[in-house]
C-alpha cells in the first residue's frame, strides 16, 4: 500500500561510495554527506530522504546506487524502508516455466506407446466402471506430449498379479535428519544490507556474494604447509608490497600460522616495508639454531626470537641479513635449512626474492615453491621483466615450467600518473594496466590489477590503511593465489 502511494516525484538518488562518502539529489539539488563509516553515511542519507517524505505527508520512491550495484527503494514519512516491486509484473506463466522436453521421433513414439504398460485400473464395485472412476483413471494416467497417443479400446481390467513383489526398505545408514542445504545469508552492505537490517531480508548482491567466495577461499585450510614465491627479476615491480598484503590476507582470515620470510641475497626490503619486533635477529640467526629448533624437544613459541610478529595483520616476517658489513649470501643448503625450520612452525610461508634469478638462494626458493606469484606495475620494462622471468622457469622444464603455466600475475597501476593527477595520466595509467593485465591473461592461470593507493607507496604497509577498493582487490589476489594450493 505503501508503494503505490509513492510518486514519481520528487525525483530522488542517493548514492553510497566505498571512501565513505554519500550523496543525496532531491529534484536536482545534491546534499554531499560524509561520515566517519559506510553505516554513518547511509543513516544520514535515509534521515535527509525521511525529511522530505514527511514535508510531503506521503512516501516516496529513491533510486540507490552503491558499490553493488542499483535498486529503487520506498521510504515512508516514519522512515519505514521497504523494497519496490518490479515496475512490470512478470505474468504468472512466465514466472514458472514448465520444463520443456524435445519431443521424440515418430518411431520412438511408436515404440513408447506399444511398451507402456497400462495404467492400473481403478476398481469399483459395478462391473462397468463408473464416471468417477474413469475421471481417477484419467488424472492417474501419465500424459506426454509431442507423442501420438491412440486410445485403447474398452476390455476388462487385467487380472493382478499372483504374488506382489515384497516391500524393500532403505538402511537407515543412507539417510540423516542433519543434512541440509546451506542457509544463504542475507544481505549486509550498502542499501540492500540496510533493507536487511531493518527487518525486510534482502540477497546479497552478486558482487557481495563474490566477496565472500574470495573470503571463503582463502579462510581454508589445506593439509601441509603451502610455499608462495613472489618473484620478478626487475626492482621496483612492487614485490615486497606483494608479499606483505598476500600475507596479511592469508593471516587474517585463515588463521593459520604465516610467515613472509625475505629471500634476497642480502639487505632486502621487507624488514623496512613492516614492523621491527624486540630484537634484530635474521635469517643467518634461525640458520644458526635450526638444530634446536628442529629438536623434538623444542617449543612452537621458542621462534618469536627470530621473527618479527605485525601485530595489526597477523603474520610474521623473517627478516634478511641487514648486516651492513656483512657479506654472507644465502646459499642453496640455507635455504632448505631454513624452510625445514619455518614448515615445522608454519602453514603458509610466503616468500620475497631478489633480481638474480641465477643466485642459487633464487633457484632453491623455486624448488619449495607450491605457488608462483609474479607482480608487476604498469611500466613497459617491468612487465618486460615479468615476462622474461616466467620466460626463464618454463625454459628450464619440469616444476619450474609448472609454476610458470600456473603462476597469478599481479599489475599495479603506476604511481607516476597518480602523483601527476591529470585526468588524461590517470586513464592512461588505467589503460597501460589494462593492457599489461590482457597481454599476461593467455600465459598464466590468473591475472589480477590492483588500482594505485598511496598507502602501498612508502613506510610501513598495514592493510587497515588501504582504501576498500584496493582491500577488494587484494583479497581477490590472494583468492586467486589461494585457488593455487
Amino acid at each position: 500500500m505503501m508503494e503505490t502511494q509513492a510518486l514519481d516525484f520528487p525525483k530522488i538518488n542517493a548514492v553510497l561510495r566505498t571512501n565513505g562518502t554519500g550523496e543525496v539529489t532531491i529534484n536536482g539539488t545534491s546534499h554531499a554527506i560524509e561520515a566517519a563509516d559506510e553505516a554513518a553515511v547511509l543513516s544520514d542519507a535515509l534521515r535527509l530522504i525521511t525529511e522530505t517524505a514527511a514535508q510531503l505527508g506521503r512516501p516516496v520512491r529513491v533510486s540507490t546506487t552503491d558499490p553493488d550495484g542499483q535498486g529503487v527503494i520506498i521510504v515512508s514519512p516514519e522512515g519505514v524502508v521497504s523494497e519496490a516491486a518490479p515496475s512490470k509484473p512478470t505474468p504468472k506463466r512466465e514466472q514458472a516455466p514448465l520444463p520443456v522436453t524435445a519431443a521424440p521421433s515418430p518411431e520412438t513414439a511408436k515404440a513408447t506407446t506399444t511398451a507402456a504398460p497400462a495404467p492400473t485400473p481403478v476398481s469399483v464395485p459395478d462391473d462397468s466402471p463408473s464416471e468417477e472412476a474413469s475421471a481417477q483413471a484419467a488424472d492417474a494416467a501419465p500424459v506426454t506430449f509431442g507423442a501420438a497417443v491412440t486410445a485403447a479400446p474398452a476390455q476388462a481390467p487385467a487380472p493382478a498379479a499372483t504374488a506382489a513383489e515384497p516391500a524393500t526398505r532403505r538402511s537407515l545408514k543412507d539417510t540423516s535428519f542433519l543434512i541440509s542445504a546451506p542457509v544463504l545469508q542475507p544481505a549486509t552492505r550498502g542499501w540492500r544490507g540496510v533493507l536487511s537490517r531493518l527487518g525486510l531480508r534482502m540477497d546479497p548482491s552478486a558482487e557481495e556474494l563474490a566477496e565472500r567466495e574470495d573470503i571463503r577461499t582463502v579462510s581454508q585450510h589445506w593439509p601441509g604447509p603451502r610455499t608462495v614465491a613472489v618473484v620478478n627479476r626487475k626492482g621496483g615491480a612492487n614485490k615486497t608490497p606483494t608479499v606483505v598484503m598476500l600475507s596479511a590476507i592469508l593471516a587474517r582470515y585463515s588463521g593459520a600460522a604465516t610467515v613472509a620470510w625475505d629471500n634476497n641475497e642480502s639487505q632486502g626490503t621487507l624488514g623496512w616495508r613492516t614492523e621491527k619486533g624486540g630484537h634484530n635477529n635474521s635469517v643467518l640467526d634461525l640458520i644458526d639454531s635450526s638444530q634446536a629448533l628442529l629438536s623434538p624437544s623444542a617449543q612452537a613459541a621458542e621462534i618469536a626470537q627470530f621473527v618479527h610478529h605485525q601485530t595489526s595483520d597477523k603474520f610474521d616476517v623473517l627478516r634478511s641479513d641487514e648486516n651492513e658489513e656483512g657479506d654472507h649470501e644465502v646459499t642453496a643448503e640455507e635455504v632448505d635449512i631454513a624452510h625445514q625450520v619455518l614448515t615445522r612452525y608454519y602453514r603458509l610461508i610466503v616468500m620475497d626474492s631478489g633480481n638474480t634469478a641465477r643466485a642459487a638462494n633464487w633457484r632453491q626458493m623455486i624448488h619449495h615453491t607450491n605457488q608462483l606469484v609474479v607482480p608487476v606495475t604498469a611500466i613497459e620494462d617491468r612487465a618486460e621483466a615479468a615476462r622474461l622471468t616466467l620466460q626463464t622457469l618454463e625454459s628450464r622444464g619440469g616444476h619450474d615450467a609448472e609454476l610458470a603455466r600456473n603462476a597469478v600475475v599481479i599489475v599495479s597501476e603506476s604511481t607516476d600518473a597518480k602523483r601527476s593527477m591529470s585526468g588524461d595520466a590517470l586513464k592512461r595509467a588505467k589503460d597501460e594496466a589494462r593492457r599489461i593485465a590482457d597481454g599476461f591473461a593467455p600465459h598464466v592461470r590468473a591475472v589480477v590489477r590492483i588500482p594505485y593507493d598511496p598507502a602501498l607507496v612508502n613506510g610501513p604497509i598495514r592493510y587497515d590503511a588501504l582504501q576498500p577498493a584496493t582491500q577488494r582487490a587484494w583479497l581477490a589476489a590472494a583468492a586467486a593465489v589461494a585457488k593455487g594450493f
